[in-house]
């Protein structure tokens, strides 16, 4: 966790994203979220780990301008949030449910960001086909979400954030409703995705074993106001199969993200359960 609000020197290369000093209170007096300093390299995948009110959800969304900070900066790539475009790099959101249309196919719903934009037609479409071959959903593009299991859902969830060639993609809790067969399958999935695009993933996770699973690096978060409170390497090789998950190696990992979460509720703060 950084210790400074100063911006990245300009000589230096840059952070995809930088916190500094961010925090968020609400105007009926609820704080949120206490000041929070944070470093993200691009290429890294990190993920926001700890209990329902931590404000994991609130900085991700400070992340993307969907929420402003009461206090703080947040750049990316060097410039505040509302002026990304200057840096030429793209930002995607994935929420924790797949918000397709139920009225349109699943080539319509992951093409909408281009047609919102004007992209013309032939174009966005050879943009669609390209991401749904990416998240295995080449054969159903013209299947209407209902049609489609959880899992397929967010894989059009996914395939629409991937569309406009995001370098950041923020996802909040993306997979918390699914089984965890599939759950499994797609945080494998995920990880090829995250390593093909070069992407840097900021991902909000309750469970203990997907964030030892995906990230390189694990940022723990207490609620009450919500807080950073420690952060892990994750210093394990890529690709991880389901092997690592039975590994003494992952066990112990797992360990420290757990003892890390009940030294933060024995400081003070309130139990929460976590899932592991």
């Amino acid at each position: 966790m950084a210790d400074t609000d100063t911006p990245t020197p300009a000589g230096s290369p840059p952070y995809a994203v930088e916190i500094l000093s961010a925090e968020k209170t609400y105007p009926n007096g609820t704080r949120a979220l206490m000041p929070v300093d944070l470093r993200i390299a691009p290429g890294e995948f990190v993920t926001l780990l700890g209990p329902s009110g931590c404000g994991k959800s609130t900085l991700l969304k400070m992340i993307a301008g969907l929420h402003a900070p009461s206090d703080g900066r947040i750049l990316l790539w060097r410039q505040p949030v509302d002026q990304l475009a200057r840096t030429g790099h793209g930002m995607d959101f994935v929420f924790q449910s797949p918000t397709l249309m139920p009225w349109a196919d699943v080539r319509r719903n992951v093409r909408l960001p281009l047609d919102l934009a004007g992209v013309p037609r032939a174009e966005a479409d050879a943009r669609v086909d390209e991401v749904l071959k990416l998240v295995g959903l080449e054969k159903f593009d013209r299947a209407l979400p209902r049609a489609l299991s959880g899992g397929m859902q967010m894989r059009a969830s996914i395939a629409r954030g991937l569309l406009t060639r995001p370098d950041l993609l923020l996802m909040d809790e993306p997979f918390g409703a699914l089984d965890e067969i599939t759950r499994h399958r797609l945080d494998a999935d995920l990880l090829a995705l995250w390593k093909q695009r070069g992407l840097t993933v900021v991902f909000v996770t309750h469970s203990i074993h997907e964030a030892v699973f995906l990230s390189t690096r694990v940022v723990v978060m207490a609620a009450r106001p919500g807080r950073v409170v420690e952060e892990f390497t994750i210093d394990e090789p890529y690709p991880r199969s389901a092997d690592f998950m039975v590994s003494e190696r992952f066990a112990a990992q797992a360990r420290r993200l757990q003892e890390s979460l009940l030294r933060a509720s024995q400081a003070g703060l309130e139990p929460e359960e976590v899932s592991a």
